[in-house]
């Protein structure tokens, strides 16, 4: 059986220090921390993946919020990281490959991940990081916080990011910035469908630790239902999504906590959930 890691509830880093984590009323608070740019190193990448795999394990938490440090959200793949590998015997290829993929790796463990991942930006998240953001659940981001996927800008298009973007905003939208790699600003990403709100600086934590409450007080086995059906429907066709969703139901209807809530709904009651 695998190790139950708990965090501490008055915060805590990783063994590098490049993430930190706090967990308060069922709420897990991870912050990228290395600044100014909180590239998406190997090692920021390794640790926030091990980070999401605790939490996963943990049954304290139910929703988790992915913040940065500083005026960048993350400044995407660090580039000199990269470039330091062109050295190598085979040019780098082993190392890209190492990158990309686990890049790929991170952003499908947020998606798959039962428990829902709130992205709170405050600042510029580009390239790699604006994979991040596209990748979580719900975004939030302050009225002067920008976005891009400006690789064609450096001869290297955002071809992963670009997977995670155009499932978030309009297709044609999407192209708009892997094209044009021009920097857009909230409004617009809020109009492309990145971001969920835009919130005043002075405002975003609170704004961010209100949803995260109102998600963390539900049932946390419904969020996990409710989770993997929302993403696994819509890779497929319309009518085979209507016919795996009714199965869910079904399915979610059996568990206790759905007896109990619609229960306390009809009895006018709070529901206690036990999470069955």
């Amino acid at each position: 059986m695998a190790e139950v890691v708990s965090f501490r509830k008055d915060g805590a880093k990783d063994e590098h220090g490049i993430v930190l984590s706090s967990l308060k009323d069922q709420v897990l608070r991870l912050t990228l921390n290395n600044p100014p740019a909180n590239t998406l190193s190997i090692a920021m990448k390794q640790a926030l993946s091990d980070r999401l795999d605790r939490a996963e394990a943990d049954s304290e938490v139910h929703v988790i919020i992915i913040a940065a440090s500083g005026a960048v959200f993350s400044a995407g793949h660090d580039l000199k990281e990269l470039t330091a590998h062109r050295a190598d015997e085979d040019g780098g290829r082993a190392f890209f490959d190492t990158t990309f993929r686990l890049a790929g790796e991170l952003m499908m463990k947020i998606t798959r991940l039962s428990k829902p991942v709130i992205a709170e930006i405050d600042g510029l998240a580009t390239a790699a990081g604006c994979q991040l953001v596209a990748s979580c659940d719900l975004a939030i981001c302050t009225d002067t916080s920008t976005f891009c996927t400006p690789g064609v800008n450096i001869g290297l298009f955002c071809s992963t990011p670009a997977v995670a973007v155009s499932r978030a905003a309009h297709r044609k939208q999407a192209m708009e910035m892997l094209l044009t790699g021009e920097t857009i600003d909230a409004s617009t990403a809020k109009d492309f469908g990145l971001v969920n709100r835009i919130v005043p600086k002075q405002y975003l934590t609170q704004v961010v630790q209100k949803y995260a409450s109102v998600i963390a007080s539900k049932s946390p086995l419904t969020l996990k239902i409710g989770k993997q059906a929302f993403y696994r429907q819509a890779e497929m066709s319309l009518e085979d999504a209507y016919d795996y969703a009714a199965g869910v139901m079904v399915e979610n209807m059996l568990t206790k906590d759905a007896e109990e809530g619609i229960g306390a709904f009809l009895g006018k009651r709070r529901a206690e959930w036990t999470g069955e």
